[in-house]
C-alpha cells in the first residue's frame, strides 16, 4: 500500500458518472484552480495533493465538491491524486524548513554581490526539485551570478521571479486603515485594475494619504461600491441642467448619490437648496 487512493480510469463509466469538480487554492489569498474530484469524498479545509502542469502540489480545498459547469465540461481538467497524509504534511513541512535555510542564504549572497533586489518569499516546489525566489526591484538586475550560487549551494532548480507592489503586499499580509486584515492577503482572489476615477465618481477626498494602501497603489476598496455609484448617478439629472423645483427654480451645481438628490442654485437668490428627484421637473427650453 503506498497510502494513494486509486481513482476510476478514463475509460471506466464509474469516471463519467461523477464528473464532480473540486476548487483548491494553494497559498492564502491565491486564485482558485479546479480540479477532477472523481468521486473523492472532499470537504472545505481538506488538504489535498493534486497534478498540476508543475508535477504534484498540496493545495487545500476551499469547499465541497460541486458539479462541473458547462466550460468546464468539456476540457481536461487536472485530478486530485489523494487526500494529504501524513507523509505529504512531513515533505511540506520539510520544504519550509528548505525555504526558510534558502531566505538566510539567498540575503547573505545578495549582501555580498550588492544587487538591488528585495527578497520577498521562497517556495519549494512540493516534490522538492524548484525553488522559486519571489523579489522586488526598481529596475532589471543581472541575477545569473546570484543564481549560479544558490543551484549550488542548495542542490535544486532555482527561478528567480520578480513581483510588484501589490503582490509583495498579499505575500507578506498586514492590517489596513480599516482595522481588517488586508483584502488582497486573506479573500481576494485577483487585482482589478483601479482608477483615481472610481474616487471622483464616489465624491471621496482626492489626498493620496488617504486613497493609497499598505502597497503605496490606490486601494482594491475604491472598486467595491463604483457600480452601484455609477448606477445610482444615472438616475439624476446631469449637473448644469436647469430644472424647476418645489424649492425654486434653478441650476443643478451638486449630486448627492446615495440620497438620490441633488444640490441646486436658485436662480432668485442664488441660494443653494437640496432637492429629491420627486422634487424636480426638468425646465424644458422656450420655444
Amino acid at each position: 500500500m503506498n497510502g494513494e487512493q486509486e481513482l476510476p480510469s478514463e475509460d471506466d463509466p464509474r469516471r463519467h458518472v461523477a464528473r464532480r469538480t473540486v476548487d483548491v487554492r494553494f497559498r492564502a489569498a491565491g486564485r482558485l484552480r479546479a480540479f477532477d474530484a472523481g468521486s473523492m469524498p472532499l470537504a472545505a479545509h481538506d488538504l489535498v495533493v493534486v497534478e498540476s502542469e508543475r508535477g504534484l502540489e498540496l493545495g487545500e480545498v476551499v469547499a465541497a465538491p460541486r458539479a462541473r459547469t458547462p466550460r468546464e465540461e468539456g476540457s481536461n481538467l487536472p485530478r486530485v491524486i489523494r487526500r494529504a497524509d501524513r507523509r505529504d504534511l512531513a515533505r511540506a513541512d520539510h520544504n519550509h524548513a528548505l525555504e526558510r535555510q534558502a531566505r538566510r542564504l539567498c540575503l547573505d549572497r545578495l549582501r555580498q554581490l550588492d544587487l538591488p533586489m528585495k527578497l520577498v518569499r521562497v517556495d519549494y516546489r512540493f516534490d522538492g526539485g524548484k525553488a522559486l525566489f519571489y523579489f522586488t526591484a526598481e529596475s532589471r538586475v543581472d541575477f545569473r551570478e546570484l543564481v549560479r550560487d544558490l543551484a549550488q549551494s542548495l542542490h535544486t532548480r532555482i527561478e528567480m521571479r520578480q513581483i510588484g507592489a501589490r503582490d509583495e503586499t498579499r505575500m507578506i499580509g498586514g492590517v489596513g486603515p480599516c482595522g481588517r486584515e488586508l483584502c488582497c492577503s486573506s479573500w481576494l482572489n485577483e487585482f482589478a485594475a483601479i482608477s483615481v476615477k472610481m474616487a471622483k465618481e464616489q465624491d471621496l477626498s482626492l489626498n493620496p494619504s488617504k486613497l493609497a494602501g499598505m502597497c503605496g497603489r490606490l486601494k482594491c476598496c475604491l472598486r467595491y461600491e463604483y457600480d452601484t455609484y455609477l448606477s445610482l448617478r444615472r438616475g439624476l439629472p446631469r449637473i448644469g441642467t436647469r430644472v424647476q423645483s418645489v424649492k425654486g427654480d434653478g441650476q443643478i451645481v451638486k449630486h448627492i448619490v446615495l440620497k438620490q438628490s441633488v444640490v441646486l442654485r436658485r436662480e432668485e437668490d442664488g441660494l443653494e437648496v437640496e432637492a429629491s428627484l420627486e422634487d424636480l421637473v426638468e425646465k424644458r427650453p422656450e420655444a
